[in-house]
């Protein structure tokens, strides 16, 4: 796991930007290969992602290939020391469908929600 991975995230949420800090945090105290892209700074369209839709979950490209909510945490998890077993719990077969329901029916849509309004509210 020495290869780099990039996190794609939506900086503009309070939420997202407090957890991701933390994982910045803990990733250049290791010197961990992990770069962290809020939504306007990473190259979106190389990856068929809109700023839309790269708001609505978190994204991470690892190995060449788009990972995107819960898988893409757990991708971002197993580089972080203290969050492997977070990454080993949300992959197991009766905890995965459970954590990804959770996260796209509930979570991510609440978060892309409060974002919605924030931009409403810029405008």
């Amino acid at each position: 796991m020495t290869e780099n991975i990039i996190v794609i995230y939506n900086h503009t949420c309070p939420v997202c930007r407090r957890e991701i800090d933390a994982y910045r945090r803990t990733a250049e105290s290791r010197g961990l290969p992990l770069t962290f892209q809020g939504i306007d700074a990473a190259d979106l369209s190389a990856w068929g992602l809109t700023p839309e839709t790269a708001a609505r979950r978190l994204h991470v490209i690892e190995n060449g290939k788009l990972l995107s909510g819960v898988a893409a945490f757990a991708a971002l998890w197993d580089r972080l020391p203290k969050l492997r077993w977070l990454a080993r719990l949300v992959r197991r077969p009766m905890v995965r469908p459970l954590s990804e329901a959770l996260y796209e029916r509930l979570l991510a849509p609440a978060l892309y929600a409060m974002h919605r309004r924030r931009i409403r509210r810029l405008r």
